[in-house]
């Protein structure tokens, strides 16, 4: 199927979905994901992974998002199920990219959630002072803070936090991964199912596009070797990142 649009949800079905994905994308460009994150989502959606992609709007308050993302998620959830597009008892992983990484870890201290499993890739916990633009050069009363802030965040997870598989993945040119906090803290609570995975790439890898490069079939000018090039790299580390994710998913049945 094409992606579909219901209740601020984006989602995308396979014919014979295996498990549903709820994914929630950077703090930028989670508003269309649909559209940010085609590539990988489609890809997942090829082996069966049906989407639920959550759009959201960053505000200061992060527990509110967490609130409003997870109410969305499971009333999409449940409207297709219903509706028979969906099977029910589907097992249900979460992925998360940069600020969806904070979401994901806010819905599972805060609710009961039933996961299979959940994907944290490039986790990002920065203050708003770090995070947010010219934030740094206003005036200490003016000065606002993300709820809950990266302390408090990781206390929350540490305390509540009860999803027990999780794949943490980081990039080797990421220089907005907070990662290294979250790995310890996760491994501390759930000993022996917390993996980590280093892969090639950047902060960028998961928004990799199929951009189309026009070759001039009788001219191949340096221009063109450069953008050939590039499109090789990008895809390169977007298709290890969707492998790398498949196997973890389901490590006996990768097709």
């Amino acid at each position: 199927m094409d992606w579909q649009e219901i209740s601020g949800n984006w989602v995308y079905i396979p014919r014979q979905p295996r498990a549903v994905i709820h994914f929630l994308g950077g703090a930028f460009v989670a508003a269309a994901p649909h559209l940010t994150y085609r590539l990988l989502l489609e890809g997942l959606g090829k082996q069966g992974y049906a989407t639920i992609a959550t759009s959201f709007i960053n505000t200061f308050d992060h527990r509110a998002i967490a609130s409003e993302v997870y109410n969305s998620f499971e009333d999409t959830l449940e409207l297709l199920q219903r509706r028979k597009y969906l099977p029910d008892r589907l097992p249900v992983y979460g992925i998360g990219h940069s600020m969806g990484c904070k979401l994901h870890l806010l819905v599972g201290s805060m609710y009961e959630v039933e996961r299979a499993g959940n994907i944290l890739i490039s986790f990002n916990n920065f203050s708003a002072r770090d995070a947010v633009p010219l934030m740094g050069q206003m005036p200490s009363e003016f000065n606002m803070e993300f709820t809950p802030n990266p302390q408090e965040t990781l206390e929350l997870v540490a305390g509540y936090y009860d999803v027990p598989r999780n794949l943490i993945v980081k990039f080797n040119n990421d220089t907005l991964d907070q990662s290294y906090t979250l790995g310890q803290t996760l491994t501390r609570i759930f000993p022996g199912t917390v993996s980590t995975q280093m892969l090639g790439g950047s902060h960028l890898t998961p928004l990799g596009q199929d951009f189309q490069w026009q070759l001039n079939p009788q001219i191949f000018t340096p221009f063109d070797a450069i953008g050939q090039w590039i499109k090789q790299e990008v895809h390169r580390d977007l298709h290890q990142l969707k492998e790398k994710m498949l196997v973890w998913l389901d490590p006996v049945g990768v097709v």
